[in-house]
């Protein structure tokens, strides 16, 4: 009862919310519960679906939506990856799954864009940049960042990368989220409720966004 009044609370207080939320999630947390990004799935297009219906803003502006989530995770092992892999497929049927786990890449599902990355690296991720960019013969001269940024995997910048269970990021969209939001969450991964959802997004409202400047 107590959760049920917070959490109306805090959806009365949310106006602003991020348009891409990244989680980083360890393996050991995501073997715990790999569900769990089910229930997150859930929470957001929940949400939009709630905006949606109350209309426009005072303002006359459309209400905010979330538009896609990441879930990176650091590493699993293969009989890890053997069980979670259902769990983690079932965000299709609440969302656009798209899945990254070795060479594989999965899409299964519409509606709100979801992105799973199994074991990636942003260091990686940008050593291939850099070998696409010279296997099509691309001068040095002419590369910039919008000529890099074309060449990564995952092309979007998250305004929130969001850590549970303590402190330690990976490199994992270590290009894309150098202006992002931190939010860490002393909840553990499986233990990570609507509630605790519904604070991040009440933290990032908060926030003065200064982009780097």
């Amino acid at each position: 009862m107590f959760h049920w009044i917070y959490e109306r609370m805090l959806l009365s207080q949310i106006e602003v919310l991020p348009r891409h939320i990244c989680f980083m999630i360890s393996g050991a947390d995501m073997a715990a519960d790999p569900g769990k990004c089910v229930q997150v799935a859930s929470w957001s297009s929940e949400l939009n679906d709630l905006l949606a219906r109350q209309g426009v803003t005072g303002t006359g502006q459309k209400p905010p939506a979330i538009q896609g989530l990441t879930f990176h995770i650091t590493q699993l092992s293969p009989e890890e990856l053997s069980r979670s892999l259902p769990a983690i497929k079932k965000i299709s049927s609440v969302a656009r799954l798209v899945l990254h786990h070795g060479t594989t890449e999965e899409v299964l599902g519409t509606g709100l864009e979801v992105v799973v990355a199994i074991g990636k690296s942003g260091r990686e991720e940008i050593t291939e940049c850099i070998r696409r960019l010279a296997k099509n013969g691309i001068a040095p001269s002419e590369i910039d960042e919008k000529t890099l940024e074309s060449c990564l995997t995952f092309r979007y910048d998250p305004d929130i990368v969001v850590k549970t269970g303590g402190d330690h990021l990976t490199d994992f969209l270590i290009w894309q989220s150098v202006y992002s939001e931190l939010f860490f969450s002393d909840v553990n991964w499986k233990y990570f409720r609507r509630v605790d959802f519904l604070r991040v997004l009440r933290d990032y409202q908060s926030r003065i966004r200064r982009f780097g400047k």
